[in-house]
């Protein structure tokens, strides 16, 4: 090995050291997420009602993903200025995150109350899942708001490089929802027995719980992101509009992205309820695995912002290359656990339809393949965003989707009129390879170095 070949792309091990501070305790805050998933759905599938949750929780997913497109866009600039030291820039950056997040969960909440049964019926047409999947919805909806703060609050943290407080609140969080849905489902230790309505439930609760515990945990300790309400939301034109034009960008990327990922659960609906079965346990499970390429995800922003806004675009562009290496070998590493362990871990959901049972396993084992070229794609997105390059990323991320992930799905559904699920989820990994290809050569252009602190004024 040159040495030439050591220094583009092994870093120091300092380098890991820190990559390992940051990422694990957010590896491990999506693990413990994914489990808490894999956890409810094990349980609504003991009284058969996967699909229903499944098809209710979109609504949630199209809000947490514009949500992760508003922290996104507060934290560049959190990571930006964290990296030069400046305070007084935090605090307005996570302010404005929280109006948005406020905004963005109203929102949701608003659609679910008024066109709940409208969006179920996009979905899927069976009435009794619809039915079911209301029942679940109307409770549910309210935790988008602790749900969206939440997230913003675990930015911040991954912002100042402390990922440690929202694993452990996570953690917390976890334990509420399990230890409620156990007792509200299943009506245990002289609870009431509410089926679906009990898992929604157990999930407001838990999520009530992590926001309560986030305000207490942030005021007492006194995180840096956290002022009084005049430093935090007094924001002028001259620090919002900059952020905002950054920002927006993103957020768009995320309801396109959150949108077209919920019209690949129409064009799979096409295929029957058993179809869907197979799908959302499939995925379930594999997002358990998705845990290495988040916490990798949030180790390369937060790294390559505090680098970006020391103005040392140098060190940014090692770190970056130091990055893509790495995720060569995880990516290696997550397919070959995901192969190994996917009929097992399909065997704990008590699927009784053989057919179904197959499916998900193929499921997840073609997801190995996806999160594998999922990982290059996603530090890609992390270099990008980290240095404001947003409307780019939108076009890698929600605009190959568009243009490329569903059209074939539909085309293949509704065209070639495939019936195996496994086959069609396959074939539109396409979809990936066409972003690897182009978003590697837009990283390697380096457009994406630049210090954003410069753009705002603070005071």
């Amino acid at each position: 090995m040159s040495s030439r070949f050591r220094k583009r792309w092994l870093g120091p091990p300092s380098f890991y050291k820190k990559v390992l501070v940051i990422s694990v305790p957010l590896a491990l805050q999506q693990l413990l997420n994914s489990a808490m998933g894999i956890t409810d759905s094990i349980m609504v599938s003991w009284i058969g009602q996967v699909s229903a949750v499944g098809t209710a929780a979109q609504l949630e997913n199209l809000m947490m993903t514009v949500g992760f497109g508003v922290a996104s866009g507060a934290g560049i600039f959190m990571s930006q200025f964290f990296g030069r030291h400046d305070l007084a820039g935090e605090r307005k950056a996570f302010g404005l995150g929280l109006i948005l997040s406020l905004i963005n969960a109203l929102v949701w909440m608003m659609a679910a109350r008024l066109l709940g049964r409208q969006i179920m019926s996009f979905y899927i047409q069976d009435p009794a899942v619809i039915e079911s999947a209301l029942q679940y919805l109307n409770i549910a909806m309210i935790s988008y708001l602790p749900g969206a703060l939440i997230t913003m609050f675990s930015f911040a943290y991954r912002c100042i490089q402390k990922t440690h407080v929202p694993m452990l609140i996570g953690l917390c969080s976890m334990v509420v929802n399990v230890v409620l849905n156990y007792c509200l489902i299943f009506g245990h230790f002289g609870f009431p027995q509410l089926g679906v309505r009990g898992a929604a439930l157990g999930t407001l609760c838990a999520q009530c719980t992590g926001l309560l515990i986030h305000g207490i945990y942030a005021w007492r300790t006194h995180q840096p992101f956290v002022g009084t309400p005049g430093q935090m939301f007094a924001i002028r034109a001259d620090f919002a509009v900059p952020v905002l034009r950054r920002a927006w960008p993103l957020i768009v990327n995320e309801l396109l992205f959150g949108f077209g990922n919920t019209l690949y659960i129409r064009a799979f609906g096409r295929l029957g309820t058993e179809a869907m079965d197979a799908y959302y346990v499939g995925n379930q499970i594999s997002n358990m695995f998705f845990f290495i390429v988040q916490g990798l995800n949030s180790a390369n922003g937060a790294i390559l912002g505090a680098s970006l806004g020391k103005g040392d675009l140098t060190l940014a562009r090692q770190q970056g290359n130091w990055f893509v290496a790495l995720a060569v070998v995880l990516s290696a590493l997550s397919s070959v656990l995901i192969l190994t362990f996917a009929q097992p871990m399909v065997s704990l959901f008590g699927l009784q339809n053989p057919r179904v049972f197959q499916d998900a396993v193929l499921i997840v084992r073609i997801f190995s393949l996806r999160i594998s070229l999922r990982m290059f794609n996603v530090l890609v997105f992390s270099a990008l965003r980290a240095g404001g390059d947003s409307k780019y990323l939108a076009f890698l991320d929600a605009g190959i989707m568009w243009l490329v992930g569903l059209p074939l799905a539909f085309v293949l559904v509704e065209g070639f009129h495939l019936t195996s699920i496994a086959l069609v989820f396959l074939i539109i990994q396409v979809e990936q390879l066409v972003r690897m290809v182009i978003g590697l050569k837009r990283y390697f252009k380096g457009v994406w170095l630049v210090d954003l602190t410069r753009e705002v004024k603070t005071v």
